[in-house]
């Protein structure tokens, strides 16, 4: 009895805690992970106040949330969507892959973790946050500007290239070697294809199977069977969040809509106890030393992202101011980042430290860049005989912004954990 008043206790603690945090952020106009981030290093080991009765139960809600990030994301996208990036945005996402996850790929090296290390820190440094992306863009106004679908295009490659990469990294980690990590690629592969001709083919089969009219029916149909996808994908050394982003994708029209609807307020709980989690099992002793290697990863990779925004948006046909905007939109990293690292830090624990400070740093660079990328690149123009042309204010927006397509109309919904109102999931 004893130890579940203390669980209770340390639970009501923290998640009373998350929203007076959460409840901040949103005011200062902030993404709330960083402080998620330092809310765990606070209460974790070597804190302040170790939480030690509700640490299981904490486990146990951090791998829900990896799950339900994943399965809101691939509720985002239906297949047709996809597979339009997947043919236009192709070689932006190449761009971005090698000029983002290179400079992780070579520290890892450096600092001696080997290929497994690489390949992790790689991911970390990669993959930008659609989250805080979509709160900035639509704070600053920006959903109908000319380089917005760019933006997403890149972003949505990256999210497919999630399902790639994330079995072959729960593979290496595994230590199931090139025979394991092969087969398991292949296995993604296959899963991917399958997924997406069952959802282009019979999407609305899958759908009207799920569909109920009963809320309720409707939550625990979806949930169960995402987190019984999940636990089967982990068993194939796939990846559980792999498993869930393709549940996302089969399902698609009225049902995609009301499952998200359902599930945003639970992601939204269960992704700050994972950020917490992170945070728990991070020793805030280990940062200072990392500081200096990660606030020089953090540097790099934010003019390799603003470089590959550019690439992106000249090559898409967009201007100037364009095309630096949506390379200082793109440089923030968040969830999908402490996501990977959290898969890796059992394995390889020094990433663990690194990997926050690198979060702490570009989660709040990252807005910053999107605001005064384009001026300051402007101002130097000027000095330089460039400037010219139409003012633009500092939010962006233009004159005549594109008419929207149908992943811009979504972007209000993947604000992470403080999310827009849900825009419609085109099939």
């Amino acid at each position: 009895m004893h130890d579940t008043t203390a669980l209770l206790v340390e639970l009501g603690a923290v998640i009373l805690g998350l929203g007076l945090v959460g409840r901040f952020a949103g005011r200062i106009g902030l993404s709330p992970i960083p402080l998620y981030l330092l809310a765990g290093l606070a209460f974790g080991h070597g804190g302040l106040i170790p939480l030690d009765a509700s640490e299981e139960f904490t486990m146990v809600g951090a791998e829900i949330g990896v799950i339900l990030l994943l399965l809101l994301l691939g509720l985002e996208y239906s297949a047709s969507e996809l597979v339009t990036s997947l043919k236009t945005q192709y070689p932006s996402g190449a761009v971005d892959f090698v000029l983002n996850a290179t400079p992780g790929a070579v520290a890892a090296l450096i600092l001696g973790w080997g290929p497994v290390g690489a390949v992790a820190l790689a991911g970390v440094t990669w993959i930008s946050s659609s989250g805080v992306i979509a709160k900035v863009m639509t704070d600053l106004g920006r959903l109908g500007n000319r380089e917005t679908p760019v933006v997403l295009g890149v972003l949505v490659m990256e999210d497919l290239a999630m399902a790639i990469y994330l079995p072959l990294l729960t593979a290496m980690l595994a230590g199931v070697g090139l025979a394991g990590g092969s087969l398991a690629l292949v296995i993604a592969l296959g899963a991917v294809g399958l997924v997406l001709y069952l959802a282009l083919r019979h999407g609305r089969l899958i759908s009207r199977a799920v569909s109920s009219d009963n809320p309720e029916m409707l939550l625990l149909v979806v949930l169960g069977l995402t987190v019984l996808v999940a636990g089967v994908a982990q068993q194939l050394q796939v990846s559980a969040a792999v498993g869930a982003f393709l549940v996302g994708i089969a399902l698609s029209g009225e049902v995609a809509e009301g499952a998200r609807k359902l599930l945003t307020p639970l992601r939204d709980l269960f992704a700050a106890v994972f950020f917490v989690f992170f945070g728990l099992s991070t020793n805030p002793a280990d940062i200072p030393p990392v500081l200096l290697p990660a606030a020089l990863l953090a540097i790099v990779t934010t003019f390799t992202k603003i470089g590959t925004g550019y690439y992106a948006a000249r090559r898409a046909g967009v201007g100037s101011r364009g095309r630096w905007r949506a390379g200082g939109t793109l440089v923030a990293r968040g969830e999908f980042s402490i996501v990977i690292a959290g898969l890796a830090v059992a394995t390889e624990p020094r990433i663990g430290p690194i990997a926050t400070a690198y979060v702490l740093i570009l989660v709040i660079v990252g807005p910053l860049t999107a605001r005064w990328t384009q001026p300051v690149a402007a101002k130097i123009e000027a000095r330089r005989g460039g400037g010219g042309g139409k003012t633009v204010s500092v939010s962006g927006a233009e004159a005549e912004p594109a008419a929207k397509s149908a992943p811009e109309r979504r972007l209000g919904s993947h604000d992470d954990l403080t999310p827009e109102p849900a825009g419609e999931k085109h099939e």
